[in-house]
């Protein structure tokens, strides 16, 4: 997957909205007085934009996105070919401080022409760059990717790892710039549903957690630039493979 980065061309767009939080405490435990928010209803896309790379904004080729069953789901059966089709649907709003839930599962077979390493694969972008500022060509938001993955039924595959389009974090006082970190989670193979948690604390640090366990940690997400990065976007992938998301929940989490 090491050739995506040369995909990244576009930078972090300005945007403005609201951020939940300016700071987060310093504890190990999220400390929050808030409720979990369900970004997706179960009944409809609402607040939610799609951008697919070689279409505009908003343009939902061969239905990618739709909701089936209370589920949020991406679907290839309307694709003749993948043709570099990747896509995000973006929740709209620019976010700080806070957990990020997703449970998950990849289903079926991936659409012809997908790239080998796209199988079962997908994503949830956090501190990214808005729907509207992506190119009309461009296949990833600039983002942190927290990547999910799937097994083939047989090889070590964790999930949980990062991915950074466009990006940099530091880990263990030092920047790290390959464009994959894996994680230290278990293997997932076949149907079944897993649970992912980011915890984001701004520009300090962000944690991965698979069904309950820690399984990843960095620090000073940035631009390629340097400029570190404290908000942005939340988008969820679709890779060429099929997946379907039962839950997508968003814990604000209280300055100090």
């Amino acid at each position: 997957m090491k050739h995506k980065r040369a995909l990244y061309t576009a930078i972090l767009a300005a945007v403005c909205a609201c951020s939940l939080a300016a700071n987060v405490s310093a504890a190990d435990t999220p400390q929050t007085t808030n409720a979990w928010i369900s970004l997706f209803n179960g009944k409809d896309l609402k607040d939610w934009d799609i951008k697919i790379a070689g279409h505009e904004l908003g343009d939902n080729y061969g239905d990618t996105f739709r909701v089936e069953n209370g589920l949020l789901r991406v679907c290839y059966d309307k694709y003749d070919a993948f043709g570099g089709k990747f896509g995000h649907i973006f929740y709209r709003g620019v976010f700080t401080n806070y957990i990020l839930r997703v449970e998950y599962r990849f289903v079926g077979k991936q659409a012809p022409g997908g790239p080998g390493w796209a199988f079962r694969n997908s994503g949830a972008m956090i501190h990214g760059q808005s729907a509207e500022s992506m190119g009309k060509e461009q296949k990833f938001p600039v983002s942190i990717e927290v990547q999910m993955l799937g097994g083939d039924g047989e090889k070590k595959r964790s999930t949980g790892n990062l991915c950074t389009p466009g990006t940099h974090v530091v880990m263990d006082g030092k920047r790290v710039t390959r464009h994959v970190i894996n994680s230290s989670s278990e293997t997932f193979h076949g149907d079944q549903w897993v649970i992912l948690e980011v915890e984001v604390r701004g520009s300090q640090t962000i944690k991965h957690k698979v069904n309950g366990k820690q399984v990843l940690e960095y620090e000073k997400p940035q631009l390629d630039s340097g400029k570190l990065l404290d908000s942005g976007t939340i988008s969820l992938q679709a890779e060429s493979h099929p997946v379907e998301f039962r839950k997508v929940q968003l814990l604000p989490l209280d300055p100090p």
